[in-house]
């Protein structure tokens, strides 16, 4: 009986190691093509930011092109490649026994089977090591053992006075770098006409420096830390969160536990909307920001229902940033009236799109430079300047604030341009403009805040009064002063670290829907 059990044994057992193996190079493969993916269209990133853009992808006007060349990539070809190489061990084999060359020597069989398995070795260490180095694997991992914890340092801001309060319109640049308008570096200053619309002498104020959060370096992080005032973490951080394990699928509210921009202006009676060229799924950018008491979201599904022509779209994103910005001179135009007519202010909030790379260029955009990449940036910044020109025109200014910032530093993967620029550049830094009427802007906003900071700016330029003008992390940049006590009055390695820091109990709170201060 033992006799005939064990063939059958040793035979499962060499199908259940082929089955492993091919398994194996399955995973190496899929792994290195996903590292070479991201590193080409993104470069290096985080974790978090991997698992918060991946639930959330969008064929149409969320990166198309890009997300059908990683299904391709990722999830087809390792499969065929690992396929082909299974039936050619299969047609190999079946060969040499035909041929009776299934005799060989040992010698012969153990050089082959050596070869092999440090073949396959090397496809999976390769790619598990690639793919761990691309995404921060190590910094998660060392982030998971600080002892930190943002409940530490929030602060849920506290509004002591409205009495002053004023409409407010809050502008991102993608991809908006301040390094950008370096004449020196580039073939021209990028900013040139948005510069022109907003200068020092006509009362518009900047903050030097303005430099974006550690960890940082997407647009929902962008959004999130200046809005909310905390870094971006997702699922990873907030273990035991019920409300992630729906991330990606009917996700309800984001971010729903802590109090941001549009809840504290909502509870002012402030009516806010967002307009983006882009399709406002892609990330969950809509849910985000319906959580956060935007009444109105336009996207890219509300300017094709518009009728807009399809020359004025980009196949990859969406409704380019002249269209985009027409659209929003009309925007602020029923918004002023409206808010003049009720005494209700209202808050307006535009994502730019042109500058996302690879770049786009449409009917208004003359290249009149080598790299086409400064040339659409100049490009965006002018439709940009038009829609200030506009507010200034019809008398807006004098009653409504004005925040103009990039999202985030230009990305710098290897399919983007200015490698040799910005690589080694040590301090790139951020675009900011802020207008705030009736103010003496002589004043100095504190130089080199980071992102988490513009959150309680923001709702002061809106004229709101802050309790020790502080909101999230940050403390306004229109103080010079930093209470003590704040994540702001840390040194640079504690604080480097506390936003490091995975902060699980503080995230969990923050993600499952309920009041965020610990």
């Amino acid at each position: 009986m033992s006799a005939r059990i064990l063939p059958v044994i040793r035979q499962v057992g060499v199908v259940l190691g082929r089955i492993l193996v091919y398994v194996l190079i399955w995973a190496g493969l899929a792994l290195l093509i996903a590292a070479a993916g991201i590193r080409f269209f993104w470069g290096e990133i985080s974790v978090g930011q991997m698992l918060l853009n991946l639930v959330s992808v969008e064929t149409d006007g969320g990166g198309g092109p890009i997300v059908w060349l990683g299904i391709l990539g990722i999830g087809v070809v390792p499969l065929l490649v690992t396929a082909g190489i299974g039936l050619w061990q299969y047609a190999r084999r079946r060969t040499r026994r035909r041929s009776g060359d299934d005799l060989r020597s040992r010698r012969s069989q153990w050089i082959m089977r050596s070869v092999s398995t440090a073949l396959v070795a090397a496809v999976v260490v390769g790619g598990t090591t690639a793919f761990a180095t691309t995404v921060g694997v190590g910094a998660y991992i060392k982030a998971g053992k600080s002892e930190y914890d943002l409940g530490d340092y929030y602060v849920a801001p506290a509004v002591t006075s409205d009495e002053h309060k004023r409409n407010l319109v809050l502008i991102y640049l993608e991809s908006g770098e301040a390094t950008l308008a370096d004449d020196q570096l580039f073939e021209k200053d990028a900013f040139a006409p948005l510069q022109e619309v907003t200068q020092a002498s006509d009362g518009w104020q900047s903050v030097d420096d303005f430099q974006q959060y550690r960890g940082g370096g997407w647009t929902m992080a962008g959004l999130a830390s200046t809005q909310c005032g905390i870094p971006l973490k997702g699922a990873g951080s907030a273990a035991g969160s019920g409300t992630l394990n729906n991330l990606g699928g009917d996700l309800d509210t984001y971010l729903g536990g802590s109090t941001c921009l549009g809840d504290v202006l909502g509870e002012h009676g402030y009516h806010s909307v967002f307009l983006g060229g882009a399709n406002a799924s892609f990330a969950a950018k809509d849910v985000f920001l319906r959580s956060h008491g935007y009444a109105e979201v336009k996207d890219l599904s509300d300017w094709r229902a518009a009728g807009e022509p399809e020359k004025n779209f980009r196949g990859d994103w969406g409704l380019s940033d002249g269209r985009l910005m027409a659209h929003a001179q009309d925007e602020v135009d029923e918004l002023h009236a409206e808010a003049e007519r009720t005494g209700r202010p209202f808050h307006l909030s535009v994502l730019t799109l042109d500058t996302h790379e690879p770049v786009h260029v449409f009917d208004y955009c003359t290249v009149d430079t080598q790299d086409k990449v400064t040339s659409v940036f100049a490009c965006s910044m002018a439709q940009v300047a038009e829609f200030v020109d506009h507010m200034k025109e019809r008398g807006y200014l004098e009653d409504t604030a004005v925040v103009i910032m990039g999202d985030h530093l230009k990305h710098m993967s290897a399919g983007d341009a200015f490698h040799e620029q910005l690589d080694h550049h040590d301090n790139r830094t951020i675009f900011n403009r802020i207008w705030v009427p009736g103010q003496d802007n002589n004043g100095k906003l504190r130089p080199r805040v980071d992102q988490l900071n513009m959150y309680p700016t923001i709702l002061e330029a809106a004229g709101l009064t802050l309790e020790g003008h502080e909101a999230g992390l940050g403390v306004s940049a229109f103080v010079s002063e930093v209470p003590e006590g704040s994540a702001q009055a840390l040194e640079p390695g504690p604080y480097a670290e506390l936003l490091d820091s995975r902060s699980a109990r503080f995230y969990a709170v923050a993600w499952a829907g309920e009041d965020a201060v610990p």
